[in-house]
Formats: structure tokens, sequence, C-alpha cells
């Protein structure tokens, strides 16, 4: 476990001896022979890791306590938020023989730390085997019935590098590096930007990066596709790799976003954030209820090359022992209790199925679909959950899922099916016993929401705006990772191209002429003044119709991608209609256009539109992105479709 076990150049220990256990008044070291951890006692503060002829990969030059750690973010009902870097008070060898050796260091909560600490009993672990090159990391909380109510905006475990040898980061196969130094963000080398997180590198230790724009958030990454990130020095050559085999500690699902790897040089295991959605993933915790989680175990890989090797297959080898630690999950070693061990999982299989008449005469392969286990609630329910584990997996071509290593509990189905709006939920609740369960639901079947048949539509149904018209960067604010890459969404400022395109008036889309990958722009922005303030903008959609059918309502169809602090109005025919035919009203908190997302949360509307709305010959929907005191207010669109009423027979729309 955690060995190294490539084809490439990698350097391999020499016969690993024994775990050893060196506990001294106020630190503990644990040596495997390959590498040394050191840690803080009681704190558990990750003070030093000895590897390869290097006495301490962690930055040396800052204090103990800001090195390696554990920490979150928590508050008081309406109260300020407060970072509290977590300490043990007390200090316990769990295992200790040749083989492993695990320690924990707890803190404990009472009535006389109210107001001063977070109220969780907290138990941080970690984990040194044999032959394995690395360390795992793992934490229990537990908040006790009858405690005070709190809020915890974030949880993570965050390790500081040496600035001196790390310089090289790799968090995907076409996001590596070479990164800024932590000075290049310093008076007098950057230019601060519109937020704290960005800014323009003027006068960088590393002339080759004069003129780009350095954003932790540009290297955000899907819970799904985050499994492995970090860093590489080239002299020495070595390898410092964040793996996380699991999601099911994480919260938001497969498609929450989360910071990885940025300056510092800093590699974060992220478990709880509002990054990309906001108060809604904030966990909140009332009226004295119990509450208890483990977060992890995540593990620390370590690796290195010999002599004149290409430090990069680092990353290769890498990914290697990532998808090892995925096979070997749930690990057989963690030894907390609370940490559920194979025979206390389940499993849930069957074949999900879609079914839209409008579409096809027979059931449709849900094919793709995500398809995840999450606590009991409504439909969709499962983006906005944080106090419980989720068990996602992806459908196969033909519809066929299986989800494995399920926590005993209750817990919902839930789906959604790229291609198709909305979410499908179970109508059962599925329970999993603690001697695990093996269930198998069958064939089910999703109908998404439809009322008739589709007059015209914009985009592709995936959650997403990455489909639509995303314009090349301002020269001046280039990241050049992001130049001819997939992701071009991520490059700083996209937000101020809208008015660039768009000087004098607002998008204009025609339904049979315009394309929505070239003249849909991929968020309705603010417009910024001269007077340095900002307007509202209102995009219309143009489309015709023969007649309009006085039999049933037409179905406007909206599902956002994205909204921030933004409210859409929509108007038939009418730019002037007071009250707009239809408003969301303030909603979202995601901050995904600052942050270079794609998307946030998901939000579908279906709003019912009167046929007196509508006309003979040339129609307009007026969109109106209404809120505008900021440049990242703003919505991010999904899909949008008009649905005939459904009695009708289908008629296509006239085209231009």
């Amino acid at each position: 476990m955690g060995k190294c076990f490539s084809s490439h150049p990698v350097a391999l220990p020499m016969g690993p001896m024994g775990v050893r256990l060196y506990v001294h008044d106020q630190y503990v070291e644990i040596d495997n022979g390959i590498l040394v951890l050191k840690l803080s006692k009681p704190e558990g503060i990750v003070t030093g890791v000895q590897y390869n002829g290097v006495d301490n990969l962690m930055e040396i030059l800052n204090k103990e306590d800001n090195r390696g750690y554990w920490d979150l973010v928590w508050s008081e009902p309406g109260g300020p938020g407060i970072f509290d870097v977590i300490k043990g008070t007390d200090f316990t060898v769990i295992v200790e023989d040749e083989n492993q050796v695990e320690v924990s260091f707890t803190r404990r909560w009472d009535l006389s730390l109210k107001g001063t600490l977070v109220p969780l009993n907290i138990d941080k672990r970690f984990i040194v085997l044999r032959g394995s090159s690395g360390f795992y990391t793992y934490a229990i909380y537990e908040h006790f019935e009858g405690w005070p109510d709190f809020n915890m905006a974030e949880t993570r475990v965050a390790f500081k590098l040496r600035k001196d040898k790390f310089h090289y980061m790799a968090m995907a196969e076409n996001r590596q590096k070479i990164m800024p130094m932590p000075d290049d963000r310093l008076a007098g080398r950057c230019q601060q930007l519109a937020y704290p997180e960005a800014v323009l590198l003027t006068n960088p230790i590393n002339t080759d990066l004069k003129g780009e724009v350095d954003d932790k958030y540009q290297y955000s990454c899907e819970n799904k596709d985050n499994k492995v990130h970090g860093w590489i020095s080239l002299e020495p050559p070595i390898g410092f790799w964040q793996i996380t085999p699991s999601d099911e500690f994480r919260t938001g699902g497969p498609m929450k976003q989360n910071l990885t790897s940025h300056v510092g040089p800093t590699t974060l295991a992220m478990f709880v954030s509002a990054h990309y959605s906001g108060d809604d993933l904030v966990p909140k915790f009332r009226n004295g209820e119990h509450w208890k989680k483990v977060f992890g175990p995540v593990f620390m890989y370590l690796n290195s090359t010999w002599g004149e090797a290409d430090p990069h297959i680092l990353w290769d080898d890498a990914n290697l022992q990532m998808k090892t630690e995925v096979e070997s999950w749930p690990y057989a070693f963690a030894l907390s209790e609370d940490y559920a061990k194979t025979e206390r999982r389940g499993s849930v299989s069957g074949r999900l199925l879609v079914r839209d008449r409008y579409i096809d005469d027979e059931d449709l392969y849900a094919s793709s679909a995500y398809i995840g286990l999450a606590l009991p609630g409504e439909v969709g329910s499962w983006q906005r959950e944080c106090k419980g584990y989720q068990f996602w997996t992806k459908a196969e071509a033909n519809g066929f899922f299986s989800i494995n290593n399920i926590h005993t509990g209750d817990y919902n189905l839930y789906a959604w099916v790229p291609g198709f709006i909305g979410d499908y939920m179970y109508g059962s609740t599925i329970t999993i016993m603690p001697v695990g369960s093996i269930i198998d639901l069958g064939d089910l079947v999703y109908e998404p929401p439809r009322a008739g048949p589709t007059l015209w539509e914009i985009g592709y149904p995936d959650r997403s705006a990455a489909e639509f018209y995303v314009p090349d960067p301002n020269p001046n604010y280039v990241n050049r990772i992001f130049l001819n890459h997939p992701d071009r969404f991520r490059q700083y400022g996209l937000w101020e191209r809208y008015a660039d395109l768009y000087p004098d008036s607002d998008l204009v889309y025609v339904i049979g002429d315009s394309d929505h990958k070239k003249d849909w722009f991929f968020a309705q922005v603010t417009r910024r003044n001269e007077q340095n303030s900002y307007s509202p903008t209102t995009w219309q959609i143009k489309f015709k119709l023969q007649s309009v059918l006085q039999t049933g309502a037409y179905i406007l169809r909206v599902a956002i991608a994205s909204a921030t602090l933004s409210e859409m109005q929509v108007r038939f025919n009418d730019p002037e209609a007071d009250p707009p035919h239809f408003s969301t009203g303030l909603i979202g908190r995601d901050n995904s256009i600052a942050r270079h997302g794609i998307h946030g949360l998901y939000w579908l509307y279906s709003v019912a539109v009167q046929s007196s709305w509508l006309i003979e010959g040339e129609n307009t929907v007026f969109l109106t992105q209404a809120r505008s005191s900021s440049p990242f207010q703003g919505i991010m669109y999904d899909y949008i479709r008009l649905e005939e009423p459904p009695d009708c027979t289908f008629r296509k729309v006239i085209l231009p």
C-alpha cells in the first residue's frame, strides 16, 4: 500500500524496514525507512517530512503550526467566520508495530469553551505503513446532542511546501506548469486585480512568468476529477502528492468544484467548502443535533527519480499510485471504529432508463447518467446536501449502474442524465444494514420534465455553460496554461469581454440562424458604465410562429448552470412589462464567474407561457439579469427550450 510499482524510472525504497515510533516531549516521529513524519505533540501539526535526503519538505521558514495542518472555518449563527487551525490537546498511540503506526491527536469541547472553539470533538489520525512511500491522515468530527448551534463553512487539510524547492505544480494531465513564487504576490512584484486572489505578475522572480495572471481559483477541479494533485521539486527531483481515493466524505456531489494546489507552494485536501455554491453548502447544525462524520483518509504520496531522469514522470507515477489507492478503498488498516470497513458497507445496482415520448417511442438508456446515494431529501437535494456521506457512479452506455462501498444508513437514490433536464429520485428510502446490504433495484425509469414537443432549444443540458461562446481573454490578463486549452473559461477577466463584444447593445439570438457555440455568450453579466457603475443586461431570443395555439400553455424551460446574486426576469414581446411575466427573484451565491468555473449550483425553471403573450409571426423573449451592483453578478445558462402545448400535432418553428 502506497509503494511505487511503476515501470517508470522512479526511485524505490531499498529493503523497507519496520515502522518505528519515537515519542518525545514535544514531538512524535514515525520512521519507516523511506520517510520520517514529524508531528507536534499534542497538537498534531505536521512540522516535518524527511525524504530522499531532504531533511524537511515542509516550508522551514514558516512557523511550525503553518506547515501541515487540519483547519476549519466556523461561526455561531449570525456571527463572523472564525479560522481555526485544529490543535490537539491529547496524544494517543492507537497501534505501534513493525507494519503500522497509527497515532491520534484529539481536542475535546466542553461548555467552558463556548464561543471560543467550535463545538466539536475532533480526533485527527496519522498512519504510516511499512514499505509505504507516504502517510495517511483522517479525522473524526462529532457534535453531541445539546451542544451549541454553529455553521461550518470549510474544513480541509493543508500542506505548505518549501518554496526553494517545489516550483512545478501538476493537478491534471493538461494543467501543469512552473508556478510563481509566493514572493511574487507581494507589493512591487504584482498588480492587484479585481479581487484579492487574482494578481498580474509585473516583476516576478522567474521573468518567464511576467505578464501572466495568477489566481488559485484557476486550478479548481470537480470532485469527480479531483483524485491526485501536487508539486514537483526539480532539484532534487521529488514529488509531493495529495491523493483522495474516495469522494464519499466530500460535500455537494461529483460536480462540486474545490481548490487543489496553488502558489505557496500549497496543496489542499478539501472536504467542506462554500466555493462555487455559497451558503447553500455550509453545514448548519441546529437544535443541538447529534452529528458525526469521518473525513478521509487521504494519502500524501512521495516519489523521486534517479539522476537526470525527467522529473515530470513523477506525475505519471503519482497517477498510477492514485489508481492503486482507489482500488484499495475502503482501507483495511484505518483503526477508528467510526471508519466503516468493507464488511459494514453495501451496494446498490440497477438500470436507469429515460422516458420521453416526444423524443422516442421506446425508453432510452440513461447513458453516462450520474447516479448516487445521499441523505434522504427532496428531488435534487443532493447538490446542497452537506452533512452526510454521498456515493456516486456513472452509468454504463446501456444504463446499468452499480454503487459500491456504501456506509450503513438510510439514503435516497438520485440521478441526472446528460442530455435531459431535471433530476430523478427513486421513490423509496434505501437502507444499508450494518452487516452490509446487496440491493438490486432492477429497471428504473426517469421521466424528465416535458409538457409538449420542442419548438426550439438553445444549448445542451449538461449543467454546464461550456458549450456556449467563451471569448479569448484580454491579452493583458492571460494565464498561458489555458491558451488553446479545453478549459478556456478559466482565463481571468472574461466577464469584461462581454462589453467588448457588445459595446452598444445586448446579445440577440435568432432561432434557426444563430449558433449557440458562436452567438450565445457563456455568461449573462452586467455592463460596466463610464462612471464605474454597472447596468443590467437584457438578451433577446427571436423566433417565428405560424400560429398561436389556444388549447393550452406553452412552457419555457430554463436550466441555469450558475447564478450569483442574480435575478432572471422573463418577458414575452414586451420589454417593459411590469411586473415581468416571470422572475426568479434573487438567486445564487456561487461566484462562479469571478472564480473561473463554468457552472455552480443547478437551477431549473418551468415558465407557463400564456397564449396571449405570443403573436403570429416574429416573437421575442427578453431575458433580463436585473441585479447590477458588481461585475461578478450574472447567470450562466445551461439550456433553454420552448415547448408547445401537449395536445397539438408537432409543428416546427418557422426558420428565418
